[in-house]
């Protein structure tokens, strides 16, 4: 097998064993599912693109979270823009859901909304710490590592979250 086949086997591999948990996590932070499939569209391209130097550098789902979480920085400064410029943002907008479980979905919608409320009234540093620890399910030292911060910082982001 040539080295660029194992490459792209490896890439396979990888990609299978990530892309949910990196569009889940993207999903809890910003609740867009065209969005989310964007940013992880976006992180895997620069993955391969990086492939060779991340496999020896450090770990491939660090490295993967860290990718992740700029990409949603950089969509939280373009919101921001938008909506400093416009005066309107995507929480704006109505779904209109056609589903025969609509009374469960909007109850559904509503409780997200208002999670995602709450999420919003606290740091994004905060809000990465929580959604790493309870959607993704990172150690205490694994964020810390992604977020290059003290394990203690770390516990102290959630504590005051929760």
């Amino acid at each position: 097998m040539s080295d660029s086949s194992k490459n792209i086997v490896e890439f396979m591999l990888i990609y299978n064993q990530h892309k949910t948990k990196i569009y889940n996590y993207a999903r809890k932070m910003l609740g867009d599912k065209m969005i989310c499939e964007d940013i992880v569209q976006n992180v895997f391209i620069k993955f391969f693109e990086n492939m060779y130097r991340i496999r020896n550098s450090e770990r491939v789902d660090v490295w993967l979270f860290k990718t992740t979480r700029n990409e949603i920085y950089t969509i939280f400064r373009n919101k921001r823009t938008h909506v400093d410029q416009y005066g309107v943002s995507d929480a704006d907008e109505i779904e209109i859901d056609s589903s025969v479980r609509i009374a469960e979905d909007f109850e559904l919608k509503e409780l997200n909304q208002f999670v995602m409320k709450e999420l919003d009234k606290i740091s994004i540093e905060q809000r990465d710490v929580f959604l790493l620890k309870e959607y993704s399910g990172f150690s205490y030292k694994e964020i810390a590592g992604m977020m290059n911060i003290d394990e203690d910082l770390v516990k102290s982001r959630l504590y005051k979250t929760r």
